[in-house]
């Protein structure tokens, strides 16, 4: 798929500009300078083929959760999981393949631990799968799906979104299915093809009802998952794939969780501000580091964890600091979340200027 990247720049001379960057699907990066004029037209002036490169950078090992254990990204998923069903009976883990541990083993061994009646196998049916986790999530359990691509989560996208995210309003808030979280690996790998490597958040980000998660590592993977599982609204947690082995950190044994809805500072600075998810987290750690010895330009880059809802605040009051703000993400660049991201921005720039 493709990676996009929203520029936003105040300045005396230019209100506005965006610049759209594209890689593709197998590892290559393409950019494309969409400059939009002030009739909202826009045209490709340049196009460049790169390679895409990253490098997983850890995060310092966290003290505050108890022990940590080494651990992948697959792993960090494996031992969420296994918190879950060792310390909640009701709940069930279910999907294509997951009896085994799934294509990427993140349910490696549990089926043998808590039983065939806990983590079993589906049909190979998407619809099926999330439309027996929400009448799961219903009747109390607590119902983990897995789609075992994000690219084959369409066909039940309008279990999704017409179903899961909108029970509760239905129902006036008499039934929900709160308890109902999907997983799906998500993203490029470098040789996934069209059916691998999809980034499909955007597609969700539109929906009321359901929130929208993705993880840079493993810390965050734990952490995160364990709170779209406790949370009482249905989530779709999407796993950067290329990570899954890659992204090794110290991860804290024992359960807990980290707030849904909040970005994270990574790193401060004052001339720009670096918004990200997922995989692209990493490769905007090294763009700033490039921008700071190349161009003395200080960056301050913000994870925002989760795309729905996603935390407005922190990323205005950065960008009233910096002035400026560019958005990567890996995904196409038409109807992006980046474009969400940069007209919230302008519309609270141009609200603070009112006033």
């Amino acid at each position: 798929m493709a990676a996009a990247a929203r520029f936003f720049l105040r300045g005396a001379n230019s209100k506005l500009s965006f610049t759209g960057v594209g890689t593709g699907a197998h590892s290559s990066f393409g950019a494309a300078l969409l400059k939009v004029s002030p009739g909202c037209s826009s045209r490709t002036e340049t196009q460049r083929r790169h390679a895409a490169h990253f490098t997983f950078q850890p995060d310092p090992v966290p003290t505050q959760y108890g022990p940590t254990q080494k651990m992948n990204l697959f792993q960090s998923v494996t031992s969420a999981l296994d918190n879950t069903l060792a310390s909640d009976p009701t709940a069930v883990i279910f999907g294509e393949d997951v009896a085994f541990g799934g294509v990427f083993r993140c349910t490696v061994g549990l089926r043998d631990k808590y039983g065939k009646d806990r983590v079993f196998n589906t049909p190979l049916c998407e619809q099926g799968i999330v439309g027996f986790g929400i009448g799961a999530a219903v009747a109390g359990a607590t119902a983990i799906a897995e789609i075992q691509f994000a690219d084959y989560i369409f066909p039940a996208f309008d279990q999704i979104v017409n179903e899961a995210a909108k029970y509760r309003y239905r129902s006036g808030n008499l039934f929900d299915c709160g308890n109902l979280t999907i997983r799906a690996p998500w993203g490029c790998v470098g040789h996934g093809s069209l059916y691998h490597s999809q980034s499909p958040e955007a597609f969700f980000a539109h929906c009321p009802g359901i929130k929208v998660v993705i993880p840079r590592g493993p810390v965050q993977a734990k952490g995160l998952l364990l709170s779209c599982i406790a949370d009482k609204n249905p989530c779709i947690f999407f796993e950067p794939k290329i990570l899954y082995r890659a992204a090794v950190e110290q991860v804290p044994v024992e359960a807990y969780t980290i707030p849904l809805s909040q970005a994270e500072i990574l790193q401060e600075g004052s001339d720009v501000t670096l918004v990200a998810w997922g995989t692209q987290i990493h490769v905007m750690r090294e763009v700033a580091n490039m921008a700071q010895e190349k161009l003395g330009v200080s960056c301050e880059l913000i994870d925002l964890q989760t795309i729905l809802p996603w935390d407005v605040e922190t990323v205005c009051k950065s960008v009233v600091k910096t002035g400026r703000l560019l958005i990567s993400h890996e995904a196409p660049v038409t109807g992006g979340f980046a474009a969400e991201i940069s007209s919230t921005v302008q519309c609270a720039q141009q609200k603070t200027q009112q006033f």
